[in-house]
């Protein structure tokens, strides 16, 4: 699974949508369901070991998912927040690991765990050191004004953006723009490949693949989506209400694991 298979998907057709998983098993059922491309996502990682989203504390952990995703017959594209690191050279190094996995992306973003927008020049110097170090993985550059920023947020991810892909990213996520008249304007000026954050109550994939969006990614909605699965089915059994059968068997889940050594 190389960096150029993972590329042309974002340059397809159709958008490349790319569900994100949280451990070995959500990553493995995603694969066995006909997914070709699948990253993680760092909030349903942190969440899983009791750690706080996006704020830097789960480097080893995000290695360790990588090293178990990485033999999956997929291309597996890695959630690395900020990069865990304000020196680039040290982002360069995390990225050079996750690249001899056999890893083929990261997602590297701006926003900060203060609320703020990281200074788009280090961004900047991250993406250029990780290009540097690693031409052959995927930098998807992420941009979060429209979450974080109280300004103009489609003129600010248009700025930074060009900032990024001057700096080498080979691809501009934008995640909370779901306006269509300013997803069509990301994709029109944005030079490389847009991906954007599915929303049940936004655009749906028809319309964003009409706008011009390369990518779909579904963020922390599978995890989100699992936890509210089994609350709501313990609440049913609590109750004493019937539970639909139409899960995973154990079987089925004891066959999506690695084989032991």
């Amino acid at each position: 699974m190389t960096y150029a298979a993972f590329a042309a998907a974002h340059r397809g057709p159709r958008p490349l949508v790319l569900p994100n998983a949280w451990d070995h098993a959500s990553a493995a059922a995603l694969a066995a369901a006909g997914f070709t491309a699948i990253g993680t996502t760092s909030l349903g990682v942190a969440a899983a070991h009791g750690l706080p989203d996006g704020a830097g504390a789960t480097r080893d952990h995000t290695i360790a998912l990588a090293r178990r995703l990485a033999p999956l017959p997929v291309l597996v594209t890695v959630d690395i927040e900020g990069g865990f690191s304000d020196d680039p050279a040290e982002v360069a190094a995390l990225a050079a690991t996750l690249a001899g996995l056999g890893i083929v992306g990261v997602n590297l973003e701006d926003g900060r765990s203060d609320g703020t927008l990281a200074d788009p020049d280090l961004h900047a110097a991250r993406i250029a050191a990780v290009k540097d170090r690693c031409p052959d993985l995927f930098v998807n550059a992420r941009t979060d004004p429209y979450w974080l920023d109280t300004g103009s947020p489609l003129e600010t991810a248009l700025a930074r953006a060009a900032r990024y892909t001057a700096a080498g990213a080979d691809g501009v996520f934008v995640p909370g723009a779901t306006a269509a008249g300013d997803i069509r304007t990301l994709a029109a000026r944005i030079d490389a490949p847009l991906n954007i954050l599915y929303t049940p109550s936004g655009p749906t994939v028809d319309d964003l693949a009409a706008l011009g969006v390369a990518r779909i990614s579904t963020g922390s909605l599978l995890y989100r989506a699992a936890l509210t699965a089994a609350v709501r089915t313990a609440a049913l059994i609590g109750e004493g209400e019937p539970v639909a059968g139409d899960q995973l068997t154990y079987a089925e889940v004891t066959a999506l694991q690695a084989p032991r050594e």
